[in-house]
């Protein structure tokens, strides 16, 4: 008896210093288990942040003159009132995206409209004055310089190989708090149609796009660009961004140019409802309400009341198709408008114009 309680008294310090020492290594399982690293997305983040900025907008704002400070007795009974009394400055937050270390930084165009002057704020504390080098209004993209030493840029993906259910995160200036990642997924791509920009293509996505937002990056989980926020719907969990393969080629030719160079045909026209295609006496095509004076369609003797059916080979089917197909031609090409005019068919060749800039 005595030999047994020896034995197990020995046994269990032995397996005492045994687990002691495994604990001090951390080869025990249960240590591992709270020491492992939390599956997370702070690795894509970590790659990317650096490279969102903050974008803060100045403007002046004037309130309307009350007519009483013209009367001469109002005047001479409470003094003259400057200009300057009337005058406000009001600034306006975003984000943005440095895609170069040069200093070049993509935003939404509605975050700078109207500004007089832009300030950029980095992540690691610098800021500097933003510099327009050009804006697409049509798309709502606009591209800004700073100059800054060592700056990071962010690493561009491919915004077509998104998938729907696919994980993504959005990173910007949400409310004015200072930068803020939220995770969602792709809910669609593809969106147009929204009546929110002239040129839309938007990734759908529920990871929560607040004011401060537009103009900041939505990547992917291993820290790539693939669009840039733009907007919220009233609804929760609606937001959009304007995919990478459209921004950056924008971003591009902004950088070349200045501006962003379109087609244009100069004709405002709407779908076919029942009823017009009853007087117009046609199934397909939209109906040529107006065309500007003196332009491509206008010298080629298009006439309102006219219906598009084609563009040299490519049917239309609808003012929004249109508008995409006309932008994509090259300035100086010529094209076969086919229309029909009192139920006839006609071919008319129209040279393509520029698109003229959006007015403010």
């Amino acid at each position: 008896m005595k030999i047994v309680l020896f034995t197990m008294r020995w046994s269990l310090l032995g397996l005492s210093l045994a687990v002691l020492v495994l604990w001090a290594r951390g080869s025990l399982p249960a240590f591992n288990l709270l020491h492992q690293a939390v599956p997370g997305y702070a690795a894509a983040v970590m790659l990317a942040a650096p490279a969102v900025v903050n974008i803060e907008a100045l403007s002046s704002t004037r309130d309307s003159e009350n007519p009483l400070t013209n009367d001469p007795v109002f005047r001479d009974f409470f003094g003259q009132t400057s200009a300057a009394d009337n005058e406000h400055r009001a600034s306006s937050l975003g984000s943005g995206v440095i895609l170069d270390p040069s200093g070049v930084v993509l935003t939404n165009y509605h975050v700078i409209r109207g500004s007089e002057a832009i300030r950029v704020s980095l992540a690691d504390g610098r800021s500097s004055p933003g510099r327009v080098i050009g804006t697409d209004p049509d798309s709502d993209l606009a591209v800004l310089k700073i100059n800054l030493e060592n700056l990071p840029s962010v690493v561009v993906g491919q915004s077509d190989d998104l998938r729907v259910g696919d994980i993504v995160l959005a990173v910007g200036n949400a409310l004015g708090i200072g930068q803020t990642v939220t995770q969602g997924i792709v809910s669609a791509t593809g969106r147009n149609r929204m009546g929110i920009n002239t040129f839309e293509n938007f990734i759908q996505t529920d990871a929560a796009i607040n004011f401060g937002n537009s103009g900041g990056a939505l990547i992917d989980i291993r820290g790539r660009l693939v669009g840039i926020n733009s907007v919220r719907l009233d609804s929760e969990g609606i937001g959009f961004a304007i995919p990478t393969g459209i921004a950056v080629p924008i971003a591009r030719q902004i950088l070349r140019s200045g501006s962003v160079e379109r087609g244009w045909l100069g004709i405002d026209a709407r779908d076919l409802s029942d009823s017009l295609r009853r007087l117009l006496k046609t199934e397909r095509g939209i109906a040529v309400l107006a065309t500007s004076d003196d332009g491509p369609a206008d010298r080629a003797g298009v006439k309102p009341g006219d219906v598009l059916t084609a563009l040299d080979n490519d049917p239309i089917t609808d003012s929004r198709g249109a508008i995409e197909l006309i932008a994509g031609l090259k300035p100086g090409a010529t094209v076969a408008f086919h229309g029909i005019r009192n139920g006839k068919a006609y071919t008319a060749p129209i040279t393509v114009s520029r698109r003229p800039p959006v007015k403010d």
